[in-house]
Parts: C-alpha cells; structure tokens; sequence
C-alpha cells in the first residue's frame, strides 16, 4: 500500500478512537486494539482469568466518619486526616449525609448519559480545555500516544449558575440530579478543608485561604470504564496525580482504583455510599510537602461496567498557589515555586501528561 494509501486509514481509525471506547464497545469487540496496548512495563499485572499473578493486595484506607469529625472526638478526628495526608495521599469518608437519594441518583443518572446514542453524547466533544462541559475519551485524547480505555464528561460547577445551563439536557433529570450533587459535594469539600486547615494546625475559620477556596473552582468529572476484553493489556487511567487542592470520589460498587503505597500498586476496597478523598498537587504545594499528592490510577475487567464521579476542587483558576507561609521558616524552607493554572495549562499542552511530572516540575531542590 502506498503512503498516500495509508494516511487515510490511519486517520480513519484514529477518529474511531477519539470517538471513544463506549462507541467502540457497543459497535462490537473481541480484542482490545492496538491503540489501547501499553508496554508491558505499565501494564496491570493480570493473567488472562483475570485474576492477580501474586497475591491480591487490597488496601483498607483510614476511615474518616464525618460524624465523629462534627462532634466531640474531633480532635482525634483530625489526628487521623494529619497521617492518613501524610501516609497515604488518601482517606474515605462515611456518614457524610450523601449516603442516600442523592449519591444513588448521581451514578445512575451518570449510567443513563453514557447508554444515550452516540450522536447524543458527541455533542458535548470538544478539544477545547476551558469548555464549559467537555465529553471525551482516553486520559488526553489529543497528546496520549497510548490510549486509556475510559471516556469521560467534564462539568465546570462553580459558580453553578454560570454554568448550569450548558450541561447536558439529557436524560431529562441529568441537570437537576447533578447540581444538587454538585451543591452537596461544595459544602462537603468546604467542611473538609476547615479540617485539613486544623490538622496542619492552621486556624480554619478565619484563614483568609479557606475563603479563597470557598470561592475557588470545583469541576465534576463522570468516568465510564467499560468492560474490556483483553483488560490484563490496557488501563483505564494512567498513574497520575490530581491538579487541585482535594478530590472527591463517589464510585460504584466495582473496583478499579488503585494506589502507589510503599512502592507496589494497590487497590482501594470501595465502602459502598463512601468517598474516596484524595490530597492534590496544590495541597502538597500549600503545606509545603507534608501531605501528599498520591500516584494512582485505574485498572479495568471484562465483565463489568465501572461507574465514578469525581468533584475536583481547588483555588479559583487566577490564584497563585503557593506554600503556606505558616508551614514556612528558616528551618522548614519553600519546596515550591509559585504556580497558577495558565502555567499548568501551558505545561500540559505541550507534552503527554505522565505520573506527578507537573508536580516535580514545581519543586525547588536546596542545595545542602
């Protein structure tokens, strides 16, 4: 075939892939396709049953009840949120008052919007990163050179008016059922970051930064990892760490997190009604490396559907972020340099986004 033969096919086959692999799912497929492959080095230690090649590792993250976290034991409370930061980049959440009508009806609302056609859905495609919603596929569909077996529906929520009229009109209920998650998960993440100011022993209530983040962005962005047939060869997202300051994860029942913990991947029993929360590349920043912006990523199965709906939350989009200067002195210099979200921006679009590169990128090395 001659070379003027090939470009088409191949620009072919790369629209069918930035269509997504739900579209590619529902069109019929019995092998993952060359796009999804990652090297073997990346790839999830499975076997072709599906099942671990050594023992499975499932890990129990700290639980962090949000009634207790309310009440008299807070102190004690905090405690745990201060080693769960500093261990694990990572803790749950139970009884937070979302267990019920409000949780159930977000994920399945989320399932309905993924079933609706695909013309339906490709509504919502765009490229362009500062889009008000943006429905898309892989992990960054424009610099990934290996694909992820994940589409995506990205929602910017804050401030919820501005917004809400560009979210998907379809399923009837999508708009209703996910402002009000949306709503519930701002103030959960406001009582949250009232408690990570505590636990770094920084006074929560008059901090001038808790108003800032009160004020700052919040987007919520639904995952759906279809069954894969091959799932020991692909994953559904790569090991990466979130921009922002906390996230809050809601997942179904099935499994697929995982995170770096001492060096070997682990996975995250999901609570069912739980969140996962999770320490962002700007907490790390802002106290000034104590708490840690963990390493994970998503891993896939041939037989079920994964659903989770993640609220990312940060400082308003103009803020510099930057180390506490409570966190700071001559003992304990900066780790980090000054950062925005036109730096990152500028950053990602220029290369594949791997690992915690951005992070790092950031760091200040002291000579000793």
């Amino acid at each position: 075939m001659s070379p003027s033969m090939i470009a088409p096919v191949v620009e072919e086959e790369n629209n069918i892939y930035h269509k997504g692999v739900k579209h590619l799912c529902d069109n019929g497929l019995t092998k993952v396709p060359t796009k999804y492959v990652w090297p073997e080095p990346d790839r999830p230690i499975l076997t072709k049953s599906d099942k671990l090649t050594k023992p499975k590792q499932n890990l129990k993250l700290p639980i962090i009840d949000f009634a207790e976290l309310l009440g008299p034991n807070r102190s004690h409370v905090l405690q745990t949120i201060a080693k769960a930061c500093e261990t694990y980049g990572f803790f749950q959440v139970v009884n937070h008052g979302m267990e019920g009508d409000v949780s159930r009806n977000m994920i399945e609302v989320c399932k309905k919007f993924f079933e609706l056609p695909y013309e339906e859905r490709s509504k919502y495609m765009t490229s362009d990163m500062t889009a008000p919603v943006r429905y898309g596929t892989s992990f960054n569909q424009n610099k990934d050179n290996v694909f992820c077996w994940r589409d995506f529906l990205k929602l910017y929520a804050h401030p919820l008016p501005d917004y809400l009229p560009y979210w998907p009109s379809s399923p009837s209920d999508f708009r209703s059922l996910a402002a009000t998650y949306a709503t519930e998960t701002k103030e959960m993440f406001e009582m949250m970051v009232k408690a990570i100011m505590e636990s770094l022993e920084i006074d929560g209530d008059s901090d001038e930064v808790t108003e800032e983040l009160k004020e700052g962005s919040q987007m919520v962005v639904v995952n759906c990892y279809p069954p894969c047939p091959e799932p020991e060869l692909t994953l559904g997202m790569p090991p990466h760490s979130d921009y922002g300051f906390l996230t809050l994860l809601l997942q179904d029942d099935v499994e697929g997190l995982q995170i770096l913990y001492r060096d070997e991947w682990v996975t995250v029993d999901p609570i069912p009604g739980s969140f996962v929360i999770n320490v962002g590349d700007h907490l790390e920043i802002f106290s000034n490396g104590r708490y840690k912006s963990v390493l994970h990523r998503v891993l896939v199965n041939s037989t079920k559907p994964r659903i989770s709906v993640a609220s990312l939350h940060s400082f308003p989009l103009t803020s510099v972020v930057k180390p506490s200067t409570k966190l700071i002195d001559e003992h304990n210099p900066p780790q980090y340099m000054d950062t925005n979200f036109a730096t990152f921006l500028q950053y990602i679009s220029t290369r594949e986004p791997k690992w915690k590169n951005f992070l790092e990128s950031r760091k200040i090395h002291h000579l000793k």
